[in-house]
């Protein structure tokens, strides 16, 4: 008759418990229903900001150390990032990219018109030098 006393051994087992935290993990569960607390509660604002602000200028460091942009550009968009002008790193490396192509270009114009110059006052200094030996 030992055997009809005895109970039956408590099992509780853990295994659901576990699959659902895998999935939550996953980011599963994070629906609509499943949220308390506002947007700003879940993930600040500041924070965002914060780390947004660090990865820019990061980079812009990492670029005026490295000779990729002058100085007076690093503070140009460094002021620029400080004013919410660039959404992301990606943005901001485009805008440097090109803000360097527009750069090089005009520098390359300014040179060609600089030696448009030179070759035009060589020229006149030759009429003037032939006119001169002539008369």
């Amino acid at each position: 008759m030992a055997w009809l006393l005895r109970k039956k051994q408590a099992m509780h087992s853990r295994a659901r418990v576990i699959k659902r935290q895998d999935a939550v993990r996953r980011g599963r569960h994070t629906g609509a229903g499943k949220r308390r607390g506002c947007k700003d509660a879940r993930m600040p604002q500041k924070v965002l900001w914060m780390r947004r602000m660090r990865v820019l200028r990061r980079l812009l460091r990492k670029y005026r150390d490295n000779g990729k942009i002058s100085k007076y550009m690093y503070h140009e968009l460094y002021n620029k990032a400080k004013g919410n002008q660039y959404k992301n790193k990606r943005v901001l490396m485009e805008h440097i990219f090109h803000q360097k192509a527009v750069d090089a270009r005009q520098n390359m114009l300014a040179e060609q018109a600089a030696a448009r110059r030179e070759k035009d006052k060589a020229r006149r200094q030759r009429r003037v030098d032939k006119q001169q030996t002539t008369a």
